[in-house]
């Protein structure tokens, strides 16, 4: 019977055969990193929450040229829709107010079956004077005919009533073209808060 010897010393090559170094372990590690957090941005983005630019003043005063808002998507996919509830939706086919914009920003006015008209400066939900609670520019610029929203749709105006393209101009929304409900205002600073 032989007896071997075991050097406990490990050869130059012995890192190389367990795996790789630290180096290159590191920089596995934030590559992982970096796609686990792209991939979770991808999803907040795509289901949750998203942030907008407002380029024009259709929704003055509420919401300034240069804002940024944020929008949560949770809050239509799981919730309601609400009169005075202001939306972000793809524009709708029918919608040709000039510049071409994917999507636009406006308050919901009427709700599926509602019915509604103007005289004068007043807006008339099912034969009530409707309680604008929120601010907006008078006067109401192009009347609102008699319309009578559909199922699953919305009647959409901009708070700059006399500049606002919108329900009035282009009918009413499909839900399915809502992307989410304005919920925050996080730029500028000095007008941060809640909508």
């Amino acid at each position: 019977m032989t007896s071997e010897t075991v050097d406990p010393t490990p050869s130059p090559e012995a890192p190389a055969r367990r795996g790789l170094s630290k180096r290159q372990r590191g920089f596995l590690e934030w590559v992982v990193i970096v796609l686990i957090a792209a991939g979770v941005s991808f999803f907040l983005r795509a289901y949750v929450v998203q942030t907008y630019f407002i380029p024009s003043g259709s929704m003055e005063p509420t919401l300034q040229i240069g804002d940024r808002i944020v929008v949560s998507k949770l809050s239509v996919d799981f919730g309601t829709i609400h009169r005075g509830d202001i939306l972000v939706f793809r524009a709708p086919p029918s919608e040709h107010c000039g510049e071409p914009v994917a999507d636009l920003v406006k308050r919901v006015i009427g709700l599926p079956g509602d019915h509604l008209t103007s005289r004068g400066n007043t807006i008339y939900v099912n034969g009530h004077p409707l309680k604008e609670t929120w601010t907006h520019v008078e006067p109401l610029g192009t009347p609102i005919g008699n319309v009578t929203v559909p199922a699953n749709s919305y009647f959409m105006m901009g708070d700059n009533h006399p500049n606002s393209c919108d329900s009035r101009m282009w009918g009413t929304l499909p839900r399915q073209y809502v992307i989410g409900k304005v919920f925050l205002r996080i730029w500028p600073l000095s007008r941060l808060g809640f909508l």
